[in-house]
């Protein structure tokens, strides 16, 4: 989280310098990361960068992002921390809906309010919401993103090593015993692969990337009776996880099953009530299937929940458009 000098000497310059108001630095902050005068930086998922890289090369990740401004802001006397959300689901254009299991954001404290700042404006969090954590699990999260892209691109023994160095900083860093696992198993090191998965499931028995690796390879190496123990274990935390009925209502409604993808949507409204995107996919299926009048009703409560004015206002367009339909549609 070095700040490099040319990057701190712009701070002094164009925050420090300029007030001591913590609302107007925090403001000058915000200026100096995004404006094209200071550093135009762009979003990019795939960047997962230190703070001297993101300055060099102008893009970052969410979590690159959360290390760069929480560095910055603390320089310029703010109350700043990193907060992780354990789940988050995000809309992209073009690589569709991605679900994510662990997420990290900026945490601010100005004038006694508290904020979250957050680079990804597309994202849905998990019930729980952000929550403060330490430096180190925050370094935890950059060793572990930088160990899965070596280990997507086949470089094990860097990914190795990244693994090893997200542990030294939290032990308890559940996702990376789970990549862990994943990597041994690339490697035909069976048992060292369940050892890293127990370790997942012994600090979170309900993690359901391990959980599923678990399975697979006691599956994979005969020991069906332990594979079928930690499948009912799956079964139960994916029943109990809104994030994953959504994603099967979404397969559901790609693949046109929509009296399927209905039930799905509606066990995550069970589960989350106040996410509107689920109320909108519920509405979409409803709406696919030709029941308008559910489609409607759905699409309102969608409207309600908005997080701003511009999504309400979207909202209240594709409500108007059904009202119409159903305005045309004969009465018996």
């Amino acid at each position: 989280m070095a700040i490099p000098a040319e990057l701190r000497a712009q701070l002094q310059t164009r925050v420090i310098d300029t007030t001591h108001s913590p609302e107007l630095r925090l403001q000058r902050l915000v200026e100096l990361v995004f404006q094209p005068e200071g550093l135009a930086l762009q979003y990019d998922t795939g960047a997962t960068l230190s703070v001297a890289e993101v300055w060099q090369q102008r893009r970052a990740n969410c979590l690159s992002f959360t290390l760069l401004f929480v560095a910055l802001a603390r320089e310029i006397g703010l109350d700043a921390r990193m907060q992780e959300v354990g789940q988050v689901v995000s809309w992209y254009q073009d690589q569709g809906l991605i679900f994510t299991a662990g997420h990290v954001n900026v945490g601010l404290r100005v004038g006694g309010r508290h904020a979250t700042l957050d680079l990804d404006q597309n994202v849905l969090y998990d019930r729980r919401g952000p929550r403060p954590i330490s430096d180190r699990r925050a370094i935890a999260h950059f060793y572990n993103n930088r160990g899965v892209e070596h280990l997507a691109a086949g470089d094990y023994p860097a990914a190795r090593a990244y693994f090893d160095a997200a542990l030294q900083m939290d032990p308890r860093f559940v996702a990376t015993w789970n990549n862990l696992g994943v990597l041994e198993s690339r490697v035909g090191d069976n048992a060292a692969a369940a050892r890293d998965l127990e370790s997942a499931l012994a600090i979170n028995g309900e993690h359901a990337p391990a959980l599923s690796n678990a399975v697979a390879l006691y599956t994979r190496t005969g020991d069906i009776p332990h594979a079928a123990r930690l499948q009912k274990k799956l079964d139960r935390a994916r029943a109990r996880d809104p994030f994953y009925q959504f994603m099967q209502a979404t397969q559901a409604e790609r693949s046109g099953d929509y009296a399927q993808a209905i039930h799905y949507y509606r066990n995550a409204l069970k589960l989350y009530d106040n996410a509107h995107q689920f109320h909108f996919g519920l509405a979409r299926a409803y709406f696919l299937s030709g029941d308008n009048r559910l489609a409607e009703r759905e699409m309102e409560r969608a409207r309600q929940l908005g997080d701003n004015e511009r999504q309400r206002a979207l909202y209240q367009a594709k409500l108007d458009s059904l009202r119409r339909l159903q305005a045309r549609r004969p009465s018996h």
